[in-house]
């Protein structure tokens, strides 16, 4: 939020939503975000009880996508969910509900007015134009947020890769995959990688090798980008968690930019819209790729 005032407000309104869901019994759980002690972000938190809606907070620390939570049969099993939402987030619950990962109807959706968050403020929010969550049960603050100077900085990100020649792209990936431990933070913190067993998992066949070599990192990082094109919200969480500091966000932003360009499509906006790979038309073009 742009003062503490404004966060304080959000914060005493979300406490207030979380108090009166629980006392009805309109949700099971709410899932919103927390003060970590000792840690520079907000953490994840469910709150179950309505005495325990005071641990709720939403401030610029509140970096995470709680729609992470969604994919997992054990959190839909607690019952009815209210969930706190960015803009973000939003997209990415759009995402688990057009691919049926959860039900409408299990959900309440808190949304929150969102300027930006971390200090300084993260590169997805200077491209952010989704402030205002929509299409939720409710809508909590309100934000005038306009693109700052930093979103010259976010589109700058991916042309100085677009204009560098092959062989200095292969160069500057190479060092940057060289990097990468195979720790599969960036696959734990997206909330569209919830696939009961991950590829990197499978040994028969085994597509790609486990160990942290460049080969295998390669291989990795290109076939998880394939499997997020058209889906991917562009949260940034995988690059936000990655203790390496890889630029993940590049690729992914890179396949969304294709896939704009090509199909006029961008993921996460409606759960009744039909991602790119998953229809045919007659009047689709190859682009010159196959």
């Amino acid at each position: 939020m742009t003062t503490g005032t404004a966060e304080t407000l959000v914060t005493e309104a979300l406490r207030a939503e979380a108090t009166r869901l629980l006392e009805n019994s309109e949700a099971n759980v709410v899932i919103g975000y927390t003060r970590a002690p000792h840690l520079p972000v907000a953490a994840p938190v469910f709150v179950r009880a309505a005495k325990d809606a005071s641990k709720l907070i939403f401030d610029p620390t509140c970096m995470g996508n709680l729609a992470v939570y969604l994919g997992k049969p054990e959190v839909r099993a607690l019952g009815r969910i209210a969930i706190v939402v960015k803009g973000c987030d939003l997209r990415a619950l759009t995402v688990l509900l057009r691919e049926h990962v959860v039900a409408r109807e299990n959900l309440y959706i808190i949304g929150v007015a969102c300027p930006g968050v971390g200090e300084p403020l993260l590169n997805k929010c200077a491209l952010c134009n989704v402030q205002l969550p929509q299409e939720c049960d409710i809508v909590l603050g309100q934000t005038d947020f306009q693109p700052r100077e930093v979103q010259e900085i976010a589109e700058n990100r991916l042309t100085e890769i677009e204009n560098m020649s092959i062989e200095e792209r292969w160069d500057f990936w190479s060092k940057e995959f060289e990097k990468c431990i195979r720790c599969y933070a960036c696959r734990q913190a997206c909330p569209l990688c919830y696939c009961k067993q991950c590829v990197v998992e499978k040994n028969k066949p085994q597509w790609i090798e486990s160990s942290p070599h460049l080969r295998g990192n390669f291989a990795w990082n290109a076939i998880r980008a394939f499997h997020l094109t058209g889906r991917c919200i562009g949260c940034g969480e995988c690059e936000r968690v990655c203790p390496e500091n890889i630029p993940l966000g590049l690729i992914n932003d890179k396949m969304a930019a294709l896939v704009k360009a090509w199909f006029n499509f961008d993921s996460g906006l409606s759960p009744d819209e039909r991602a790119p790979f998953t229809v045919w038309s007659p009047d689709d073009t190859d682009h010159g790729i196959l």
